[in-house]
């Protein structure tokens, strides 16, 4: 089995800056509850007209850039997202035309706010086992669309972004280990009800607001408190490694009370924990990418470190990966 590496790392991030304060003049909040709950400040969100789409197109091609590798190189593209620009065909397929990639294969992958990890570890495969070269894998949402603006308890937590990286052979460090899972008994904590063929479009799901994102806070946060420091010891289990060999965690930014629960689980002093949720809010499937992003553009991951990423989503799902970073 060949090893994989991350040979290039891109992002997209929205102009439009949204605060709390903003969210003040919207709703029943306050930017000290919003602080105090969940950590967040401020997160981006997309322009009217603009789409998951776009995000990609600009996180893919920088990504392309810092691999030096060329679109029609590619042999397969997979964009995580739960926000795609229409139910099909697949974003992913919209992107290949759109970057030029004319050989590649491409899909979506869903797995809500695991989306990246699980694509991450879907294209490693293929190139484990010497089927393709060069794989794109994108996470990117635009949240903004599918969160209700009338919801306080929903709405001061989402925003929109893009992150994307190029996987390529290489022949040591790279992907070490990985951990994925499932729990569908709590799909109803965190969902999307309505648009889908068990309650299509209708005037009557439009006026129940049912197209918009439903979260049981409460029980998503017991969940995710246990899955990712979870996922992760598993992942780093699977690489013959402890959570004393972890350089830096970079986890799902969801929520700082969530964050700290994980490091804390995983024995982590605080500078060794990630954590650029202040400044996006959760963006879903583009949250780990664009924190990886950041904290290898920050100086704060070097060559030969062990990187440990870990994230859980509707499903419910979880993931986490183990890297050397190259």
């Amino acid at each position: 089995m060949l090893r994989t590496g991350i040979s290039g790392l891109g992002i997209s991030i929205p102009e439009k800056v949204l605060t709390n304060r903003d969210l003040e003049k919207m709703i029943e909040t306050t930017d000290e509850w919003i602080r105090t709950r969940t950590g967040i400040v401020e997160r981006r969100i997309v322009e009217e007209g603009q789409t998951t789409l776009d995000l990609c197109i600009e996180a893919a091609g920088n990504a392309l850039v810092s691999a030096g590798v060329q679109p029609e190189d590619l042999d397969l593209i997979i964009v995580a997202t739960v926000t795609p620009d229409m139910i099909f065909p697949a974003t992913a397929c919209l992107l290949q035309d759109r970057l030029g990639a004319n050989k590649a294969a491409a899909f979506d992958l869903e797995a809500g706010c695991s989306g990246f990890v699980y694509a991450l570890v879907t294209g490693a495969q293929f190139i484990s086992t010497g089927a393709y070269k060069k794989v794109l894998v994108v996470g990117a949402e635009t949240l903004s669309k599918i969160t209700d603006w009338e919801d306080r308890n929903t709405c001061v937590l989402f925003g929109d972004g893009a992150g994307a990286c190029v996987l390529e052979p290489v022949e040591k460090g790279g992907i070490l280990g990985f951990d994925l899972g499932s729990d569908g008994a709590g799909g109803k904590f965190l969902d999307l009800p309505a648009g889908g063929s068990r309650l299509p479009a209708s005037e009557d799901t439009v006026a129940q607001r049912l197209h918009y994102i439903r979260m049981d806070g409460n029980q998503v946060f017991k969940f995710a408190v246990k899955a990712m420091g979870k996922a992760a010891l598993k992942a780093l289990e699977m690489a013959g490694l402890s959570n004393e060999d972890i350089d830096l965690f970079i986890p799902h930014q969801a929520n700082k009370r969530i964050i700290d629960a994980a490091g804390r689980k995983l024995g982590l002093p605080e500078e060794k924990v990630y954590m650029n949720l202040e400044r996006y809010g959760n963006t879903s499937g583009a949250s780990i990418p664009l924190a990886l992003y950041e904290a290898v553009n920050e100086g704060k991951v070097k060559k030969g470190d062990i990187i440990v990423l870990s994230g859980f989503g509707a499903g419910l799902s979880w993931a986490a990966a183990v890297l050397e970073w190259i």
